[in-house]
């Protein structure tokens, strides 16, 4: 189901802000659904896409833990994206699913579900239809955001995994959940 998209050019300045972040060349995108926001994340970060299925929570976890699977004899955290992001927690429905991802921490490449109310397709995005974060002002954090992507007018956000995922915050808040 990939998608080509065209909108107007970005700027120069743009591209190489984009550049910057690792977006080259045209790239593939899935997109899903976090309540009524459509979200991307690169599919090189990508191992698989699950149903949501049996999930076994432990305590004393941040709210946005869900908790792990078992993924071929490998325990994966469940990270909900939606409370990840101070919103509500994602219901579970029949289009409920885990996005397998990898990240890298301190060298090494770990595997993270992410929990998102339903998936959409995969498309391709040129880096002329993406335009870097917003700066929303000192008080509220955009790094998670990679860009913003145009399509069939309107924005799908390109997330930033490496932040989004940040095992080393996720063990930060985990701690302080400890503490409290």
């Amino acid at each position: 189901m990939n998608a080509a998209i065209k909108t107007s050019g970005a700027s120069p300045a743009t591209s190489l802000q984009l550049a910057a972040l690792g977006i080259a060349d045209s790239q593939q995108y899935l997109t899903f659904m976090l309540g009524t926001e459509v979200f991307a994340i690169n599919i090189l970060n990508i191992k698989e896409i699950i149903e949501y299925g049996q999930l076994t929570e432990v305590p004393r976890m941040p709210e946005f833990i869900r908790g792990v699977i078992n993924l071929r004899g490998a325990v994966v955290p469940v990270i909900d994206l939606g409370a990840r992001f101070g919103k509500q927690p994602t219901s579970l429905s029949r289009r409920t699913c885990v996005v397998i991802i990898e990240v890298e921490y301190e060298g090494e490449q770990q595997v993270v579900g992410v929990m998102v109310d339903a998936v959409n397709e995969v498309m391709d995005i040129l880096p002329d239809q993406i335009e870097p974060a917003p700066n929303f002002g000192a008080n509220i954090r955009a790094d998670f955001i990679a860009g913003m992507g145009k399509v069939e007018g309107k924005f799908v956000i390109i997330l930033n995994v490496s932040y989004v995922l940040s095992l080393e915050e996720i063990a930060t808040l985990a701690a302080v959940g400890d503490a409290a």
